[in-house]
Formats: structure tokens, C-alpha cells, sequence
């Protein structure tokens, strides 16, 4: 077991640990779980941020009224180009940390959040052009890389065995910004009214400022994480890069595209008011961030396939829910039916990220490779294909939002945006089970019959 060799070399721009082998068991007890979990820890404040930021304009199309002169179809445009540009940057957010290092990447992303922040302190008042708000929106998209750079740092950092609770909880810490900044909009609507988002943007500003420095002071980077632009484009030639993109676009595009949406939906199809939306609209997003560690655990206990199967199943049942308060016009009862939706949600996040590093890591041993090898190997393919599908994935929100948006364009209701939705779900169910987990002559699953040691239906 070798200790890891922490550097502060200032040409590489910081902290650097030189060697990391969370696999060894006793360097992990000794050593390799209190650093890891340090990291984890501050990893999480700054992607908490982070989502929040992305999510903002949420939050700001609850202030704009009439006086703003934007209607529904231009609100969901509006959230929807801030999905996109996120989207997007989770890509290059994804390789920046084997070329600046975790730390340092988490320090100037957290950085960079004062721009959209700013921007939008400054034009947020009626008046302002719909073409520059919808400038300043796209420019809070650099919030949603923040995710791909966390997840694809913590991912290096902790064993295989325990993946699942370690990047359920990063991504739930991380997702619990949005109803953060959904909670402080209501808060602000509630006691100051809905000309004062300026309030909301104010309070962030030091925050983020706060997140940065607490990466500069307790963070590491790792030096054997390095940029591999084979591994990236070996991830793309591997056909489970995209199929875990269209699982990742039914948990996590449902959760981020519901999150952006919420609101709307409850002030466009019900008449709620901004305070009353605003008053509803945390509580899936905080449920479905709280459960996603629940998610990775069950993941780690009974395999990721088995949990994201049934999860699919259930995440249609209830959008057949949602569909049918719909049609009856129960507010009551199309609640009950979205919250379940953002739990569940939530669960699917944890259990299909679960699945990426086991997946590669059955790769491995299906070409032979045994001990460090295969660990290596499985640690080297997931981290490029994490971001990969983390974009796709999230790309999955812009596309809830856009058929949202055209729904309410063609039948004034959200209904038949459900019922896509609902059959989507069942695709993804179907995929699941016939990938994963369905059985072959020899017993196992058929994507997993000649591999020895790790069945994908345990992943």
C-alpha cells in the first residue's frame, strides 16, 4: 500500500496528490476515505451552487408579469435555452479536470458563476429586451458543466463498491439547488412581492464567492486523472455510452426539465399565481434531490439494472397519474402524481449512474482483465463517458420543456406532453430489461453471458 504524495507545485496550480488507489483496502481505511469524503463534501457545496445558478430562471420567470411583456411559449424558451447551453457545457466540463485538476476546475467554474449572476442583476427589470434576456439565461447554462466536472472528479476518488452512495449523494447535494433557489424565490415573493427578483440574485452573489474559496482551502486534485482522449472516444464508439444517454435522458432530463417547468406549468394550467406556484414548486425537486442517495444505495445493494428497470415502470404509472388529473382538472390529485414522478426521478439518477462504472468494469473483465487492470480500466471509460451522458442526459430537459411548450401552444394544456412522456417511459423500461436484464439460454443476462465475474444485471 503506498501513502498518497501530496505536491503544491505552483506550475501545476495547486494541490496534487500523486498516487490514488481507493481500491486498496487498507490505504482507503488509512487514508484514502477521509480525503476522498473531504473532497466529496466541498464538491457538493460548489455543484449545489452550481444548480442553482442553472436553474434560475425558474425562479425569475415567476417575477415576470405582464409588465414584462413575455408570454408562456417565450417563458418556456426562456428555461428551455438555459438547459441547452448547460447541456452543452457538460462536455467540456467533463475533460477540464484531468487537464486543470479537480480542485482547481472547481475553483474557476465556481468562479465563473459570478457572470450569469451579475448579468442578471443587472437587466432583470421590465423594459430589457426579450433578446438579452434570453442572452443571460443561455449564460447560466455554465452552472449545469459544473455537475459533469463534480461527478467525473468524485467518480476517481472513491472504490467501486461504494460508487453508487458516493455519486447519489454529489448529485443529490448537488440537485438540492434547485429547490434551494426555487425556496428563496418564495421566500422573497412572499415577503418583499414579485418586483424584487433582484433580491434572490443579490444573495448568491457571495455565495458563490464562498464556494470558491472553500475549494481553493479543502480540495485536492489527483494526478493520476489525466486527459485520454482515447478513453473519450473509445467511450463514444461503446454502445452503452448511448444507451445509458437515452436511460439518463428519462431520470435525470425528466428531473431537470420538471424542475425548469414546474412553475409554469402550475400558473399556465392551473391559474395559479406566482406566490401560490412559487409555494408549490420546491417540494418535487427537493424530494427527488433528498432520494437520489437512496437511489445509489439500492444500486450498490441489489444492482443499478434491477432498480432503474422498476423505477421506469413506476415513473410511468405515475405520469398515467398525472395524465388523468389532467383531464379532470384536479390540481389535488395532478400534485400527488408530479411529486411521485420527482421521487422517482430522483431514484433513477442514483441507480443509472451507479451503472456506468460497473458496466465498464464488466467490460473489462469481458476482454480479459483481472485486479488493478480492470479497475483502471473501468475508472479510465467511466470517467470519460460520464460526461457524455450526462449532457445527453440533460438534454432531455430542454426536450421536456420544448414539448411542453408546445402543447400549451396547440391545446392550451400540458396533457399530451404527458402522454409522450408516458410512452418514453416504457421505452426506456423496455430497453432496460432487454439489455440488461433479460435472461439467455445460459442463464445470465444476455448482454452478459460471457463475462466472467460481473453480470450487467448487477451493475
Amino acid at each position: 500500500m503506498t501513502a498518497p504524495t501530496t505536491t503544491t507545485d505552483p506550475r501545476k496550480g495547486g494541490r496534487w496528490i500523486e498516487q490514488w488507489d481507493p481500491e486498496d483496502e487498507t490505504f482507503w481505511r488509512e487514508r484514502g476515505e477521509r480525503i476522498a469524503r473531504r473532497n466529496l463534501v466541498f464538491s457538493v457545496l460548489s455543484e449545489h451552487i452550481g444548480f442553482s445558478i442553472w436553474t434560475l430562471w425558474s425562479v425569475m420567470v415567476l417575477f415576470m408579469g405582464p409588465e414584462y411583456g413575455v408570454d408562456p411559449a417565450g417563458k418556456f424558451f426562456l428555461i428551455g435555452t438555459a438547459t441547452l447551453v448547460g447541456a452543452i457545457a457538460r462536455v467540456p466540463y467533463t475533460f477540464a479536470v484531468a487537464r486543470f485538476g479537480g480542485r482547481n476546475w472547481t475553483v474557476l467554474s465556481a468562479l465563473t458563476l459570478l457572470l450569469p449572476t451579475g448579468a442578471a442583476y443587472a437587466v432583470m427589470e421590465p423594459g430589457t429586451s426579450y433578446t438579452t434576456f434570453l442572452a443571460v439565461a443561455a449564460l447560466t447554462g455554465v452552472g449545469g458543466g459544473n455537475f459533469a466536472s463534480s461527478m467525473t472528479n468524485i467518480n476517481s476518488f472513491f472504490p467501486l463498491r461504494a460508487k453508487g452512495w458516493a455519486l447519489g449523494l454529489n448529485a443529490g447535494g448537488g440537485n438540492i439547488g434547485v429547490p434551494v433557489v426555487q425556496l428563496i424565490g418564495l421566500l422573497v415573493i412572499g415577503t418583499a412581492g414579485a418586483t424584487h427578483p433582484r433580491i434572490v440574485l443579490g444573495a448568491y452573489l457571495p455565495l458563490i464567492v464562498i464556494a470558491a474559496v472553500c475549494a481553493a482551502l479543502f480540495m485536492d486534485n489527483l494526478g493520476p486523472v489525466r486527459n485520454d482522449t482515447g478513453a473519450a472516444g473509445e467511450a463514444l464508439r461503446d454502445r452503452h455510452t448511448w444507451i445509458m444517454s437515452l436511460l439518463y435522458i428519462g431520470t435525470f432530463g425528466s428531473f431537470i426539465g420538471y424542475s425548469f417547468a414546474f412553475g409554469l406549468v402550475l400558473q399556465t394550467q392551473f391559474g395559479r399565481t406566482p406566490l401560490q406556484a412559487a409555494s408549490l414548486t420546491f417540494i418535487g425537486p427537493l424530494l427527488g434531490s433528498l432520494v437520489r442517495p437512496v437511489g445509489g444505495r439500492l444500486a450498490d445493494r441489489y444492482g443499478g439494472a434491477r432498480i432503474t428497470l422498476w423505477n421506469f415502470a413506476a415513473m410511468a404509472v405515475a405520469t398515467g397519474v398525472v395524465v388523468l388529473a389532467s383531464l379532470v382538472e384536479s390540481l389535488s390529485v395532478f400534485l400527488v402524481g408530479f411529486v411521485a414522478l420527482f421521487l422517482l426521478t430522483g431514484v433513477g439518477n442514483g441507480s443509472t449512474y451507479k451503472m456506468i462504472p460497473g458496466i465498464f468494469k464488466a467490460r473489462a473483465l469481458d476482454r480479459g482483465m483481472t485486479g488493478e487492470a480492470a479497475d483502471a480500466y473501468g475508472r479510465r471509460l467511466s470517467g470519460a463517458s460520464m460526461g457524455l451522458i450526462g449532457a445527453v442526459g440533460a438534454l432531455g430537459g430542454l426536450a421536456i420543456n420544448l414539448v411542453f411548450r408546445q402543447s400549451f401552444q396547440t391545446a392550451g394544456t400540458g396533457t399530451s406532453a404527458f402522454v409522450v412522456f408516458l410512452f418514453f417511459y416504457l421505452g426506456c423500461f423496455g430497453l432496460t430489461w432487454a439489455v440488461y436484464l433479460r435472461k439467455g439460454d445460459a442463464g445470465g443476462s444476455v448482454a452478459a453471458r460471457t463475462e466472467p465475474g460481473l453480470s450487467y444485471a448487477g451493475v
